[in-house]
């Protein structure tokens, strides 16, 4: 088993660039965005990018995530722990600590205001990726900034040993994919299955996120989810399990 989250991601994506990793659903905005392997891979790169060469951060540092569960919050997740950093999952509770940096909703704002930080950013989780109309005082706008950033990353090595996730839960690389594999096997998917998951009952990026890239499979999330849509979307994507 991979013992990074980078190494697992890297595998996912050289397994096959072009096949769909990653397929995301509103119900409640219409929106739908597939990526790639590849196409993930380069908001991946973008992000670390943009965290350590925009910001400076240094290996071992903290990055807070007051998100949804949404494909760009999976592309700054792998961002950060290609870049060394320790993802505080703020969004899932627990008290306000120091980050270098925190990445919120403007309907966040509030309650992000109570994290101790640097630099911030927001997005507005829109459809097609689209820049948010009115940002925030204090705030820059993540899918503008990291737009500027280079395509590939290349950084200091990541130790199955370092912090992979700080705040609520504290876990390295080797303990947070050990965490993961252990749900897939919960849950009941594996190698090639092709999962829906309804991300409001599976909020956990452990779950959502890296249980499907450990083992092989590749996910379908659904955010907001309309039941009457349930069984045509599941035939549509080919989906080998409903977690819903």
């Amino acid at each position: 088993m991979n013992t990074t989250i980078p190494k697992a991601f890297a595998e996912a994506v050289r397994r096959d660039p072009a096949a769909p990793l990653l397929t995301w659903y509103d119900d409640a905005t219409g929106d739908r965005a597939e990526l790639s392997g590849a196409t993930l891979d380069n908001w991946v790169s973008k992000t670390a990018n943009l965290l350590v060469d925009g910001v400076g951060l240094g290996q071992g540092d903290n990055v807070a995530l007051l998100l949804p569960p949404h494909w760009q919050t999976a592309a700054i997740l792998l961002g950060v722990s290609a870049a060394g950093l320790a993802a505080d999952l703020a969004d899932l509770g627990g008290d306000p600590q120091p980050v270098e940096v925190l990445f919120t909703t403007p309907d966040r704002v509030e309650r992000a205001a109570a994290w101790p930080t640097g630099d911030r950013y927001a997005t507005g989780l829109l459809p097609l990726a689209m820049p948010l109309r009115q940002l925030p005082a204090g705030y820059a706008d993540f899918v503008t900034e990291v737009r500027n950033h280079g395509d590939h990353f290349r950084g200091e090595p990541v130790s199955p040993a370092d912090r992979a996730f700080a705040g609520p839960i504290e876990l390295s690389h080797q303990d947070a994919l050990s965490a993961a594999d252990d749900r897939a096997t919960q849950l009941g998917f594996g190698a090639g299955d092709r999962v829906l998951i309804d991300v409001t009952v599976y909020p956990d990026p452990i779950d959502w996120l890296l249980a499907p890239l450990i083992v092989g499979a590749s996910a379908v999330l659904c955010a907001n989810l309309d039941q009457d849509k349930l069984d045509a979307r599941a035939t549509a994507e080919k989906v080998s399990l409903v977690l819903a």
